[in-house]
């Protein structure tokens, strides 16, 4: 065994093995799990406040339900008015329609509804258009307090429809049409002796004479309305001069008789 050199008798320690740093990330992370394990209560509160929010949220692939009332409401809605169509339709049909068992059968119904607001009719495009000026008028006869009778002028009620149209730029269809129709329809069941020539005579009369009755009102100068009574002044159109046609200035009179007036011909008209 060889000597050892000087200077070396003594041993001199050996150092310890380095070791790796403790992560202490880890650690905190384990303990914050350990204590949300070790607390029940404090994550079934957040566990349940996350389901609620859930559930409190509408799902927008639901819709919007409607009660069962609603939905028949609507559908009772829906069925009427598809049916107020179809009657319409159907008896506005039947009126143009050629004369058929159907429209004879229900005729008084059809012209109920029809006329005079629906009826139809082709006088723009007739071959002989209509060349005349027709003014209706009427009179109406009081009831004095001693019983006598008064008889007022006549009343040109066609000149109030035209001085209504005149100069405006939107006028009324009801000033335009409502009385001209009413006469038409009045002499197309009418024959020249005043006689009624189908289930539409009536109707015209009560049609006719419940206009005049609201133009006029329930008193004449201060006396009630007993009767009324109407007559047309027809003038025939003048024609261009190198037509040569004569000028007709004097007009013709269909004049009708009294009809009474009573508190039913008024009902609904607001008159005074």
């Amino acid at each position: 065994m060889a000597d050892e050199p000087d200077g070396a008798t003594t041993h001199e320690p050996i150092p310890a093995p380095r070791t790796a740093p403790e992560d202490t990330t880890a650690e905190s992370g384990a303990a914050e799990n350990d204590a949300a394990e070790n607390d029940p209560a404090e994550s079934g509160t957040e566990d349940n406040g996350a389901e609620d929010s859930g559930a409190d949220r509408p799902d927008p692939a639901q819709g919007r339900r409607w009660s069962l009332p609603s939905l028949l409401v609507l559908y009772a809605a829906v069925v009427a008015v598809a049916l107020a169509v179809v009657y319409h339709l159907g008896t506005v049909f039947l009126s143009i329609a050629p004369s058929n068992p159907v429209s004879q059968r229900n005729a008084t119904t059809i012209n109920a509804h029809v006329m005079p607001e629906f009826e139809q009719n082709w006088q723009l495009f007739a071959p002989n258009p209509l060349q005349q000026n027709i003014a209706v008028q009427a009179r109406v006869q009081t009831l004095a307090a001693d019983g006598g009778r008064t008889e007022s002028p006549w009343i040109d009620l066609t000149a109030q429809d035209v001085a209504a149209i005149r100069g405006n730029a939107f006028p009324s269809h009801v000033n335009q049409n409502l009385l001209r129709r009413a006469w038409d329809y009045y002499t197309a069941w009418h024959d020249q002796n005043e006689k009624s020539t189908g289930f539409g005579g009536p109707l015209s009369v009560e049609y006719l004479k419940r206009i005049g009755l609201q133009r006029i009102g329930r008193d004449w100068r201060g006396e009630p309305v007993i009767q009324i009574q109407f007559r047309s002044a027809t003038t025939d159109v003048t024609g261009p001069t190198w037509t040569g046609a004569p000028a007709t200035a004097t007009p013709s009179y269909r004049q009708l008789p009294w009809w009474p007036a009573t508190d039913d011909d008024y009902r609904g008209l607001g008159a005074s």
